[in-house]
């Protein structure tokens, strides 16, 4: 049985203020196809299909619209809901929805049914198990010892009441521990969400999300990464979509079909006038990419992120990489001997690691004369 693992949709997310709903339209689409290349028997949702448990009216309407395309192609669809989502909206119409092959995960209650399908090695049962916090879990297993995320995941797991000689696929979202992340996932300071691998007891396949880049965290447990890039730490990476094959017990395959967005993520560096000049960007797409400049100069440019944009349209972020950024001093007491002029000269130092100018210090001292005549 072949299956396409996706998650992290994030749909209605806003990076660095920029709307990503055109991205994420183009992006589907180069996810359908994909799927009609493929031809899978079953395509997976893996949480997070909202960046907001209350989604926008667009990011609704874009959901729909790629479900009811998946619908058409005559395919199961299992779509369970991750930590930005609202459980209660993803399992709504759920049950209407099972009959078009479309199944929502309902909000969790203890126990998980399993979905059947059937190909020509026999039966595949699909557990859909959406984001789960100790709490949830305890609620429904009070006399189970529940003290973290591993605890409630294997609590949850084992109620499960897995036939181990069938082939099993779980669904989950969760952040395994050793996963390697990203800046765009939100996960807990000091990892208190963690998840251990061995919770997820002996299914042929984990398809997992929350975790942004695709990886796996063992042969048979994978996360399949966000379809597009959501920071700048991602800059580097090669999306894709995941198609994992079941074939008897015991075989599985697993390959990535890059995906190529509507507009990469780039960052840059080096000075304005560098990076202002023609020959720099004319044959590049930065035009239109989402950028990260950083810029070399020791002076700041008066409007810099205005000026750049004339050329670099969807310039995101703007930093700065000079000896005043670099350095790392710590600007103590300051003695009451010096005088005024040497006190501001210090403090200028400190702050931009290096000297005035003659300039600059005749300004200053200009400054400091006028000053003084008001007293």
């Amino acid at each position: 049985m072949k299956i396409v693992h996706l998650s992290d949709l994030h749909l209605g997310k806003r990076v660095n203020e920029f709307s990503m709903l055109e991205d994420q339209t183009y992006i589907l689409t180069k996810i359908i196809n994909v799927i009609d290349e493929e031809k899978p028997e079953a395509v997976i949702i893996a949480g997070d299909v909202y960046d907001k448990s209350v989604p926008s009216a667009e990011a609704v309407q874009l959901f729909d619209d790629f479900l009811v395309r998946l619908a058409k192609r005559r395919l199961s669809v299992f779509v369970i809901s991750g930590n930005h989502d609202s459980p209660e909206r993803i399992a709504f119409g759920g049950r209407l929805m099972n009959a078009s092959g479309i199944y929502m995960s309902p909000v969790y209650c203890g126990t998980v049914e399993p979905v059947t399908l059937r190909d020509s090695h026999g039966e595949v049962n699909f557990y859909l198990l959406p984001f789960i916090k100790p709490a949830h879990a305890r609620r429904f297993f009070p006399d189970e010892e529940i003290s973290g995320y591993t605890d409630a995941v294997r609590v949850a797991v084992e109620n499960m009441r897995i036939d181990d000689g069938a082939r099993n696929v779980l669904i989950t979202h969760q952040f395994v521990t050793g996963a390697q992340r990203s800046d765009s996932e939100e996960v807990s300071v000091g990892g208190s969400d963690n998840v251990d691998v061995a919770a997820f007891g002996n299914f042929d396949y984990v398809a997992l999300g929350h975790i942004h880049r695709p990886q796996n965290v063992k042969p048979n447990v994978r996360y399949c990464g966000t379809p597009l890039k959501y920071s700048f730490s991602e800059a580097g990476d090669e999306k894709s979509l995941t198609v994992a094959e079941l074939g008897k017990k015991g075989d599985l395959k697993i390959k990535c079909v890059p995906l190529s967005p509507l507009r990469e993520m780039v960052e840059i560096k080096g000075s304005y006038s560098e990076l202002t000049l023609k020959s720099f960007y004319e044959n590049t797409t930065y035009a239109t990419d989402y950028m990260h400049i950083t810029l070399t100069d020791e002076d700041d440019i008066p409007d810099a992120i205005a000026k750049l944009r004339i050329i670099y349209k969807n310039l995101m972020k703007l930093d700065y990489d000079n000896t005043r950024t670099r350095s790392s001093t710590e600007i103590g007491c300051a003695s009451v001997e010096k005088s005024p002029f040497e006190l501001f000269s210090d403090f200028f130092e400190l702050q931009n690691n290096q000297p005035m100018t003659e300039e600059q210090c005749a300004y200053i001292r200009t400054v400091i004369e006028k000053a003084e005549e008001q007293l």
